[in-house]
């Protein structure tokens, strides 16, 4: 197996055992004050956690506007051949 698939079995045990043990109710605030489990205040922090770091780590997308010189309107595709470019072909 490779070390990211072990890391992220580590991370996911961890994490269940830490939830897991942490069951028992607490006041907590959200906008006013409620009784929560622990385990969804943990939980719910995780997955947010998550959320920003795969936003924050992705690769940024290329613009290639910025990238690429731009054209010169003075190249034209279809140009005609000059007379002496004729002459050299045949």
């Amino acid at each position: 197996m490779r070390a990211k698939t072990i890391f992220i079995i580590v991370v996911t045990v961890l994490v269940t055992v830490i939830l897991m043990k942490n069951m028992d109710e607490v006041n907590f605030w959200i906008f006013g004050i409620r009784t929560v489990p622990k385990l969804a205040v943990l939980g719910t922090m995780f997955f947010i956690g998550v959320i920003v770091g795969f936003l924050l780590g992705r690769p940024r997308r290329r613009q290639n506007n910025a990238d690429q010189p731009e054209a010169d309107p003075t190249f034209e595709i279809n140009k005609p051949l000059d007379s002496a470019d004729e002459d050299y072909i045949r």
